[in-house]
C-alpha cells in the first residue's frame, strides 16, 4: 500500500477502534426499506458518526450543537476519499462532499445515497473554482487551452470541471496533456507558479493568493462558465437500512440546514468563529470566502439536480470508461424536502 493511501485509511481505522464498542440503536430490529417512510423518532441509545467538519463549528456557533436527541461522534474527515475509505471500515455514517464522491463510491462498489444537497444561488458569477492560468502562459479563452498541459485530478470535482470545460470549448483530451496531480492545499497553485502546469482548477482562498503572489509575473485566472457548485450529504446505504440510523440522519439534515441558513444570515460571526479561529485564514480571507460563496440554495425539489448529475456522469462514463448510471438512483428522495422543510419552519 502507497504511503498515499495510508494517509486515507489510518484515518479511518482509528474511527473503526473508536466506534468498534457499537454507535447504533442497541436493540436489533428490522431493516428499514427504501420505500419505507422515515421513522420520526430517534429511540434513545443511538449515535451517528459524522464527518462534516463544518457544519460543526456552524452549529456551535449557532448554539444548535446540543439540541440533538441523540449523540454525534464528530470526526475531523473531508473529501471523498478520506470519507470512501471510513465507509469502507464503517467507521462513518455520514460524510459532506460534492457531486463526485458519490458517483465514484458506486463505481467502486459502495452503495451510498444522497440525503441533502445545496447549491449557490446565481451559481455561474460564484463559482467554486476558476482556471489558474501560469505566469506567461496565453489563455483568456477556453479555446485557447488547445496544446496546454492541464493539472487533473479524476475521482474529484476538479478533475470533473476539467472534463466539462473541455466538452465546453469543444476540445477533446487528445487536445491537451492532462498532468495527474492530486488537488490537495496549494498543490495547483504551486504547479502553476513553478510552469509544471499550463492550467489547474483553483478554488477558495487560493484564487486570491495565488493572484497576489504571482500576478506580478503575469500570472493570470479565466471564468469557466459551467455550475460548478454542488454540496452533499451522503450515507453508505446499509446505514439507511437501519431505522433509528435513518431517523438520525433525518434530524441532522434539518440541523444541517438551519446551518447553512445562520452561517449565511451572520457572516461576522462566520468569518471570525470559523476561517480565523478554527481555520487560521485572516479576517480579509474570510470575507473573500463568504463574498465568493454568495447565497446559498437548498431546493426542496431535486429534479433539476438529479438532471445537472447525470450529465456529469455521463460525461465521465464516456471519458474515464466507466459503467453508466442512473443519477436517480445516487439520492434517497425520501430526503428531498428535509433541508428546506426545515427552514421555512424556521423562518
Amino acid at each position: 500500500m502507497s504511503p498515499r493511501s495510508l494517509r486515507y485509511v489510518l484515518p479511518a481505522l482509528l474511527l473503526a477502534l473508536s466506534a468498534a464498542c457499537g454507535s447504533g440503536s442497541e436493540a436489533a430490529t428490522a431493516q428499514l426499506k427504501p420505500t419505507d417512510p422515515l421513522p420520526t423518532t430517534v429511540p434513545q441509545g443511538t449515535v451517528l458518526r459524522v464527518g462534516d467538519p463544518s457544519t460543526k463549528v456552524a452549529l456551535t456557533l449557532s448554539g444548535q450543537i446540543d439540541s440533538f436527541s441523540f449523540k454525534i461522534e464528530w470526526a475531523n474527515l473531508s473529501g471523498g476519499p478520506q470519507t470512501s475509505e471510513a465507509f469502507r471500515a464503517k467507521a462513518l455514517d455520514v460524510g459532506a462532499v460534492a457531486e463526485i464522491p458519490p458517483i465514484h463510491a458506486a463505481w467502486t462498489g459502495l452503495p451510498t445515497k444522497i440525503v441533502a444537497s445545496r447549491y449557490r444561488k446565481d451559481a455561474l458569477n460564484h463559482p467554486t473554482y476558476v482556471l489558474g492560468v501560469a505566469p506567461g502562459t496565453a489563455v483568456t479563452t477556453l479555446q485557447e487551452l488547445r496544446g496546454k498541459k492541464i493539472a487533473f485530478s479524476p475521482g474529484q470535482a476538479q478533475g470533473a470541471l476539467i472534463l466539462k470545460v473541455l466538452k465546453k470549448a469543444g476540445l477533446t483530451k487528445d487536445d491537451v496533456t492532462l498532468i495527474e496531480l492530486p488537488s490537495t492545499g496549494d498543490v495547483y497553485a504551486k504547479a502553476l507558479a513553478s510552469k509544471q502546469v499550463d492550467v489547474a482548477p483553483i478554488g477558495g482562498v487560493q484564487i486570491k493568493r495565488y493572484l497576489a503572489q504571482f500576478g506580478k509575473d503575469g500570472a493570470t485566472t479565466v471564468n469557466h462558465g459551467i455550475r460548478d457548485d454542488p454540496g452533499h450529504l451522503y450515507v453508505p446505504t446499509e446505514v439507511l437500512q437501519d431505522p433509528a440510523k435513518a431517523a438520525a440522519v433525518k434530524e441532522y439534515v434539518a440541523a444541517w440546514a438551519r446551518a447553512v441558513k445562520w452561517v449565511y444570515e451572520h457572516p461576522k460571526e462566520w468569518i471570525d468563529g470559523y476561517y480565523v479561529k478554527d481555520q487560521g485564514l485572516t479576517a480579509e480571507d474570510g470575507q473573500y470566502l463568504v463574498d465568493a460563496a454568495g447565497e446559498p440554495e437548498l431546493p426542496a425539489d431535486w429534479s433539476e439536480a438529479i438532471t445537472r448529475h447525470q450529465e456529469t456522469i455521463d460525461l465521465l462514463a464516456a471519458e474515464l470508461g466507466n459503467k453508466p448510471l442512473k443519477a436517480a438512483d445516487l439520492y434517497d428522495l425520501r430526503y428531498q424536502s428535509v433541508g428546506a422543510d426545515a427552514i421555512k419552519a424556521g423562518a
